[in-house]
């Protein structure tokens, strides 16, 4: 079947499309709607955090030390992706300026964290392998 070119209608040069009615009101509503779903998570994650933080510092284990790093690589990474991190910040010193990460801050501290816990840690297993020794010594008395 052929198509012939009388059945189809002349296209007209002049024709304008209906101008775009950007409604600046509806994207600023699902922008701002959606920077308050963001705050919220980023909120919760801090509360999460913080708990943690807590538990951290009442136990002092290594475990709650892992989840306590896990949920700070978490928010980072979803503050990086988000573009709330990339921000540099000027820092004049004795060397001259130079750019400063927040996340190489917070990478820093948590190693300073996890050296003290260490530190600590030492402390606490030294002892127990002071006392198990004595328990050794002691039972050799008796056997």
């Amino acid at each position: 079947m052929k198509i012939s070119s009388d059945i189809l209608t002349p296209r007209d040069g002049n024709f304008k499309r209906p101008p775009q009615t950007n409604n600046p009101s509806f994207q600023n509503l699902v922008q701002s709607h959606s920077e308050q779903l963001k705050t919220q998570e980023f909120t919760q994650l801090v509360k999460q955090i913080t708990e943690q933080g807590d538990k951290l510092s009442r136990y002092r284990s290594f475990r709650e030390l892992v989840k306590f790093k896990r949920m700070v690589k978490n928010f980072l990474e979803k503050a990086t992706s988000e573009g709330y991190l990339l921000e540099k910040k000027q820092s004049f010193g004795m060397q001259g300026s130079r750019q400063l990460s927040t996340v190489k801050a917070i990478d820093e501290k948590i190693v300073q964290l996890t050296e003290d816990l260490m530190d600590e840690e030492k402390k606490t297993i030294d002892i127990l392998g002071l006392i198990g020794e004595i328990k050794g010594l002691l039972i050799n008395i008796y056997t």
